[in-house]
């Protein structure tokens, strides 16, 4: 666990949430295909509370929130509460302004994950293609041939060692042997 994720932790164990029904993903939140969301998910029953950090913590698209909300509240006729935006606890108000006033802000929030995740996306895209304008190279260093490394490949080649004596002998690992043959 992360410190992230203990601090969301944390704050749902004051809520009362007893930590055996905490389910935490460590996968994106980009879709819903989430093991533990899944498992959280089909545990639910009506009048269950599902209880939330925030709303980029169920998920960050836009359509994708709005959906799983629906099904959450409507469909399993469980209420939700998001900690850090009070209004959106659909255990209060459950009349028709009270309905409302929750869409809305729910329908704003989503948008604000999903655009910060692709706001995120491009300022990464954009430091990636400014770092290779200066010339920095992302992976690994290239290993570098050892000075017997074409002798070796020689006997290798003329099946007097085999592959991995050769990689041995030149102290590196089979795959690099294979990568680097020379000819």
């Amino acid at each position: 666990m992360t410190q992230k994720d203990d601090r969301q932790i944390d704050d749902l164990i004051r809520f009362g949430i007893d930590s055996k029904n905490i389910y935490v993903d460590k996968q994106s939140g980009k879709d819903f295909e989430r093991k533990a969301y899944k498992k959280m998910f089909a545990a639910l029953k009506p009048d269950n509370l599902l209880v939330i950090k925030s709303i980029d913590r169920l998920g960050h698209n836009y359509n994708e929130i709005l959906e799983q909300w629906r099904k959450i509240t409507k469909k399993k006729g469980a209420d939700i509460v998001v900690l850090d935006m009070p209004l959106l606890d659909t255990t209060k108000s459950k009349d028709l302004l009270g309905t409302f006033i929750a869409d809305l802000v729910l329908q704003l929030l989503s948008f604000v994950a999903e655009n910060e995740r692709l706001n995120i996306r491009q300022r990464q895209r954009e430091g990636i293609i400014a770092a290779k304008k200066r010339g920095i190279r992302f992976g690994r260093p290239p290993l570098a041939v050892p000075d017997n490394y074409v002798e070796n490949y020689w006997m290798w080649k003329d099946q007097k060692i085999s592959a991995r004596q050769e990689a041995e002998n030149c102290g590196m690992p089979l795959w690099a042997f294979y990568k680097k043959k020379p000819f």
